[in-house]
């Protein structure tokens, strides 16, 4: 009597776990301690040149000192951080690329459209995903068929003629 009863509840606990939704990653702290990316130090204060002309303050707006990881990245690969600020259009030096690219029109909802396509294939992908006895990462396993083998383009590149970089070793 008491087995049948062990596995109704084991059962039950299998379906109501796989109710839940936590999506294709499972990302996580791997311990109690602090993340180390969370923490973002700020810029060093300077001095200005002259208290006479100092810019307004903007209440909620950025601050000088304030940490930009995004355009402090595309300032040390050599690019413009100031395109990064949405406001200021497509710039001039990329006016041949935007048109050469949209040539053929442009859908003005294509990320919406996108992210509708991939939500409907991950619901595809994940009907035996949610099942999980661990933690696990199923990202990879979704998108396997999706995703590019780089030494097979690299080879295959190779005997076009095209020279190719090193790709990183096999793993």
């Amino acid at each position: 009597m008491r087995m049948p009863r062990a596995i109704i509840a084991l059962t039950l606990a299998a379906a109501v776990a796989g109710c839940s939704d936590i999506g294709l990653r499972h990302l996580e702290a791997p311990g109690p301690g602090p993340d180390e990316f969370s923490v973002m130090p700020v810029k060093p204060l300077t001095q200005p040149k002259d208290y006479a002309f100092l810019p307004a303050p903007t209440p909620g707006g950025g601050n000088l000192t304030d940490p930009n990881p995004n355009a402090d990245a595309v300032a040390a690969l050599g690019g413009n951080p100031g395109a990064l600020n949405p406001g200021t259009g497509i710039p001039s030096s990329d006016g041949a690329l935007v048109t050469a690219s949209s040539r053929y029109g442009v859908s003005p909802n294509t990320r919406q459209v996108l992210a509708q396509e991939d939500a409907d294939f991950r619901k595809r992908q994940s009907r035996w995903t949610r099942l999980r006895l661990f933690k696990v990462d199923r990202y990879s396993q979704v998108y396997k068929r999706n995703s590019i083998d780089p030494q097979v383009q690299t080879e295959a590149l190779r005997r076009q003629g095209v020279e190719t970089p090193s790709s990183p070793p096999d793993e």
